[in-house]
């Protein structure tokens, strides 16, 4: 459709400004009074991790936590957690550096095609925040409501164990070389 000539059949709600602590920073924006939390994440605090897969909160990739408990943004009513502490996946990292339980997605091969990823990193991390020595049935109950396609569950089931192990002292955490260094093809690919 081109130019202004496009008249909704239903009015949009008002905008309101909406405000929480994101990610650690405090984030004030004008949205729709009805916007959901996923839509406002994604479009107005630029949370781009967050995604949107089903939009009837049976998939989980949407999945945030709100004051430290896993919650579905795609189900969740923004103006309902206004001025509350919400965490999405790229909260989890310090900096540039991966959280254990990202890079140990990385390393055991918990992310696949990667969609589904950021739903699974925040449960789990959710998880890992409140028990430091979960079972299998522990982690699978805590991850029941995210789905994948790729992996089959049990490089996710490792990934959160071998986080586990780190985040109880038992393991060192894989340092990060994040160090600027050349580029080991400078010619391009071999042909």
């Amino acid at each position: 459709m081109v130019g202004e000539e496009h008249v909704p059949m239903i009015p949009s709600a008002p905008s309101k400004a909406w405000s929480a602590e994101v990610n650690g920073q405090f984030r004030e924006v004008l949205a729709p009074s009805n916007a959901i939390l996923l839509d406002v994440l994604r479009d107005k605090a630029g949370c781009l991790g967050v995604k949107r897969g089903c939009d009837m909160g049976t998939c989980g990739c949407c999945t945030v936590m709100i004051d430290g408990v896993p919650r579905l943004s795609c189900l969740t009513m923004a103006h309902e957690v206004s001025g509350r502490e919400i965490t999405t996946v790229e909260g989890l990292a310090n900096g540039s550096h991966l959280a254990p339980i990202q890079q140990c997605f990385a390393d055991h091969g918990g992310s696949q095609c990667g969609f589904c990823t950021p739903g699974f990193l925040v449960a789990s991390q959710a998880l890992l925040n409140n028990n430091p020595c979960p079972t299998e049935k522990e982690i699978a109950c805590a991850i029941e409501g995210n789905l994948c396609r790729c992996t089959g569950y049990q490089q996710i089931v490792q990934s959160i164990q071998a986080a586990a192990a780190i985040h109880r002292g038992e393991a060192d955490a894989v340092v990060s070389n994040n160090a600027a260094h050349s580029d080991p093809h400078p010619s391009g690919p071999e042909m």
